[in-house]
């Protein structure tokens, strides 16, 4: 069983830039791929970027690519997304996510433990 708490969400410019946090309890964190999607209002919760168990591969959603960043430093336990060059368009519930496979996915289906999210709002 893994618990996740997301951290770091809020208001920012179009521009601007935020840094997410995921926490994570238990020892297990370094065997797990770890995922962020986000959910905005009226529309289904999508992929935005994962990174395996070692931190040495990433994938992100089109949208969010040379924006975001995704890393991980598993002697803290935690998951980081750095979002720079903000859009209104970013505007969503961000969910954190931990997958005990050994390969990274975009598919929602494939993460067995989710945060309680984390909400970010892009102003124009």
């Amino acid at each position: 069983q893994v618990q996740l708490v997301e951290s770091g969400g809020g208001l920012v410019q179009a521009g601007g830039s935020l840094r997410l946090s995921c926490a994570a309890s238990g020892r297990t964190f370094r065997t797990y791929v770890m995922g962020w999607f986000r959910q905005a209002p009226g529309k289904e919760r999508e992929f935005v970027a994962a990174i395996n168990r070692s931190g040495g591969s990433t994938y992100y959603a089109d949208s969010v690519k040379g924006r975001f960043t995704i890393s991980r430093d598993n002697a803290k336990n935690t998951v980081y997304l750095q979002m720079n060059s903000l859009k209104p368009e970013d505007t969503a519930v961000y969910y954190c996510a931990a997958d005990s496979g050994h390969s990274i996915t975009v598919y929602q289906r494939g993460y067995d433990f989710w945060g309680q999210g984390t909400q970010v709002t892009v102003s124009s």
